[in-house]
């Protein structure tokens, strides 16, 4: 099993890498975009119709891609406190139930997020003129990623391999 989680890890491990890089290319993206905005608005009194609903669109990228790599990375919310006074098996149990939580909550994000994207599909945002699904399909999108990356670190808790955790050293397997 674990050299299975190890080609599964090298598979998650790209998918997150590229996630990252969209969510900083859609960072850098919006900056310039509102960048642009103040300009044309103050300096050459005119307005980029299109800067506003873009930035937020692709802000919704960005948000949704970099939580989940958050995910896979051991950086979403945990509470630790009983995490300090129980033993080592206990504390795989824990770290399980919240990846459980985790991978629920990242389902209900899928669920909600397509249902959000169809509904919207038929929208067409003006300024820009694309469907409204745009806006909803980072949140699906995401939590396809959540779901994928909490089932991972259950599965390498199971294989005996360390998932990352906020403040532990880098992993080496």
């Amino acid at each position: 099993m674990k050299n299975s989680m190890r080609r599964v890890a090298i598979i998650t491990d790209a998918l997150a890498r590229g996630a990252l890089w969209v969510a900083g290319i859609g960072l850098v993206l919006m900056t310039v975009f509102i960048a642009a905005q103040v300009f044309w608005r103050y300096l050459l009194g005119s307005s980029l119709m299109w800067s506003e609903p873009v930035s937020v669109m692709i802000m919704g990228w960005f948000i949704f891609l970099g939580a989940a790599v958050g995910i896979k990375e051991g950086y979403h919310l945990s509470f630790d406190v009983l995490l300090y006074v129980i033993p080592e098996r206990g504390k795989k149990l824990f770290y399980s139930l919240s990846d459980l939580a985790v991978t629920a909550f990242g389902a209900g994000m899928m669920w909600y997020g397509t249902s959000l994207a169809i509904n919207a599909s038929r929208n067409i945002i003006p300024s820009i003129g694309i469907s409204g699904a745009f806006d909803f399909l980072p949140v699906a999108i995401g939590g396809l990623l959540v779901v994928l990356f909490s089932i991972e670190r259950i599965a390498r808790r199971l294989a005996d391999l360390p998932t990352a955790r906020f403040g532990d050293a880098a992993l080496e397997e």
